[in-house]
């Protein structure tokens, strides 16, 4: 039996790989109705045609999540977490079983399975649950029979209590490089709207590039920093477990963009790579934090403790004995933080804290940052110029993010993309 351990734990010896076999992946919009679906199957059956051993993991069709999460809390304001995972992990299962009959009118064997009947094992976190094993005996079984695989995904079962359990956002990426780790596929194959990977959002930047490559370092600080095209975690297990991703199109043919590791894809440490925004966090400000140790640890302990993710910190200069701490956090978590940034500021004395949801997060990504000086300045000359204040300025050795207005992001992703345009069309060999 194949078992192969996962985000419980952080470094295993990685799969053989097997030779013809590819995991290959279709979002929301691939799949948004039974035309759609028709094609998928069509698409799946030439690529078994050709040889290759075939496992499809395939998102819900459309918006079919957003009604069922829709309809939990039309019945319910707080749904309770284990019958909201029973409830929303259906969408994924109506997708692959229609496809899998599609497939069968096609004159082919087929099967569809559930996450737990693919051998997805998580822990007992319900509606963000962390893979801990794969356990692909039945996929092996049913690929050694001559079927297409399709495997639903986004969800799993608990290793604790046996109950459904979801991976949360992006947790069909998340399924798809986890099985293509546990089952040594040459490459894991995630189709969806775009073309690939690009130098910027093209629906904001109308000359942004795609890439051709990217490694995984460059797109871990991507998809951290807001570009949609792939989940953080299926990254996070790429690397781990050397997994070569592609990002292509559903609708068109094309290469995509091929993301693994440095020596792997022969590419060089290109100054930029990308530019990307987020919108979906927001800024708390905890104001008056008496000026003495321990008190920024006490503070996002307990915020750590709640399951609160925190992004960018700064805490200024103190005057008078007082600071302020000012933090980033997803606005979806400000409910949980709320009630313990109330308690906090009473414990450690401050005077009161701010909520701020109108900002948003620019980055420019590139691996060659670190040994190019004068970058960062000229990405804040850049914002300067187009009349953007900065926030907030956090880095790391191949990534510069900056807290601007939310009003002004789409503006500023134009300005720092223009500014490094040339160094885009280098990489991209324009």
């Amino acid at each position: 039996m194949t078992t192969i351990e996962f985000e419980a734990v952080p470094s295993v010896a990685r799969e053989p790989r097997t030779p013809g076999l590819v995991v290959m992946k279709f979002g929301g919009t691939s799949v948004g109705d039974t035309d759609k679906l028709k094609r998928i199957a069509e698409r799946l059956v030439a690529a078994h045609e050709e040889g290759t051993k075939v496992v499809a993991v395939l998102s819900a069709m459309g918006k079919t999540t957003d009604d069922l999460i829709r309809l939990a809390h039309e019945v319910s304001a707080n749904p309770h977490p284990r019958e909201y995972d029973m409830l929303v992990s259906t969408g994924e299962r109506i997708s692959n079983a229609l496809c899998a009959m599609a497939i069968h009118d096609l004159g082919y064997e087929a099967v569809s399975f559930t996450g737990s009947q693919a051998g997805i094992v998580t822990d007992g976190s319900h509606t963000k649950a962390k893979i801990v094993e794969v356990r692909a005996q039945r996929i092996h079984d049913a690929l050694a029979e001559d079927r297409i695989v399709l495997v639903a995904g986004f969800q799993g079962v608990s290793t604790s209590t046996h109950d459904v359990t979801t991976l949360g956002r992006g947790g069909s990426d998340t399924t798809a490089v986890a099985l293509a780790a546990a089952l040594g596929a040459e490459a894991c194959e995630i189709f969806t709207d775009v073309r690939g990977v690009f130098t910027a959002d093209p629906r904001i930047v109308s000359n942004a590039l795609k890439l051709d490559t990217v490694s995984y370092e460059e797109m871990l600080e991507m998809s951290a920093s807001g570009a949609k095209v792939m989940a953080l975690r299926s990254i996070e297990i790429a690397r781990s477990y050397g997994v070569r991703l592609r990002v292509r199109s559903t609708f068109e043919d094309g290469g995509g963009t091929w993301i693994g590791e440095e020596g792997d894809l022969v590419l060089e440490k290109a100054i930029v790579s990308g530019v990307t925004h987020d919108t979906s966090e927001a800024k708390v400000s905890i104001i008056g934090v008496p000026d003495r140790p321990g008190i920024a640890a006490q503070v996002f302990r307990e915020l750590a403790r709640a399951g609160v993710n925190i992004d960018m910190i700064v805490q200024n200069v103190s005057q008078n004995g007082e600071a302020t701490i000012s933090f980033t956090l997803p606005k979806t978590d400000v409910p949980t933080a709320h009630p313990i940034l109330d308690r906090l500021c009473g414990e450690i004395g401050a005077s009161r804290y701010e909520e701020d949801p109108e900002i948003a997060k620019i980055s420019l990504i590139g691996a060659g940052m670190k040994s190019h000086p004068g970058v960062a300045a000229d990405m804040f000359d850049a914002l300067a110029a187009a009349g953007i204040n900065i926030e907030i300025i956090s880095t790391s050795s191949i990534r510069i993010s900056c807290v601007v207005r939310a009003s002004q992001v789409e503006d500023a992703v134009r300005a720092v993309h223009d500014r490094f345009q040339s160094y885009a069309e280098e990489r991209v060999g324009v």
